[in-house]
């Protein structure tokens, strides 16, 4: 089993940095393009840089790693976050291990194979700084709730694609996207009507929502 506090310990800022390979990471960016994988969007990323400049997380949980992209800016920018990613699909998830190792931060990233159903339960309470929700919509909802009993108190829960498509907040009700639909809809209601949860949905992308989980009061002594 990964020991994260060593991992944290053994990582030099410097050296982390220097050893991000910008090549491989374009080359993997550019690839999964081609191939249709989705990807986060250029202006969602700008966005979550400039949050990630904001809150400087220590350790990040991601679900949905896809080719490892994400991940990877994940890493590129902070300066020396841990990222934990969960993948169900084994296929992408040797991808994504290759492309992490290619650019050269497989010290910062541990990738996870699995369903994330299953995963998240096995993980410590009130770890992560930030957990971005990028996986299956119809589990979006379950994902949340393991989601706010893993950020620390005033932790960050990012979903991507939330708005699919301008779908979400319009009177779409095909068939075909209708279940997809419906739960994001869920979603959006919980992360906007939970007391403790604080919330902005941004027109951004495919829509991101940023939330922050509030677990308890902050009182000036």
């Amino acid at each position: 089993m990964v020991n994260k506090k060593e991992i944290k310990n053994n990582l030099n800022k410097n050296e982390l940095q220097k050893n991000f390979n910008e090549k491989e990471f374009e080359i993997m960016k550019q690839k999964a393009l081609e191939n249709h994988i989705p990807i986060i969007m250029d202006d969602t990323l700008e966005k979550i840089k400039e949050l990630l400049n904001e809150e400087k997380p220590k350790h990040i949980l991601e679900i949905g790693t896809a080719v490892g992209y994400s991940a990877s800016c994940f890493a590129k920018y902070t300066e020396d976050a841990v990222i934990d990613t969960i993948e169900l699909d084994e296929q992408r998830a040797k991808e994504a291990i290759e492309n992490i190792n290619k650019i050269g931060i497989s010290k910062r990233i541990n990738i996870m194979i699995g369903n994330a159903v299953d995963i998240l339960p096995t993980l410590e309470n009130d770890y992560y700084d930030i957990v971005f929700i990028d996986a299956a919509k119809s589990k979006y909802s379950i994902f949340l709730e393991e989601g706010i009993r893993l950020v620390k108190n005033q932790g960050l829960i990012l979903a991507d694609n939330v708005l699919y498509k301008g779908y979400v907040m319009s009177d779409y009700n095909k068939h075909k996207q209708r279940t997809a639909v419906r739960h994001l809809r869920e979603y959006i209601k919980q992360v906007t009507e939970t007391p403790n949860l604080e919330t902005e949905i941004l027109d951004i992308g495919d829509g991101l929502a940023i939330t922050k989980v509030i677990k308890k009061l902050i009182t000036n002594n």
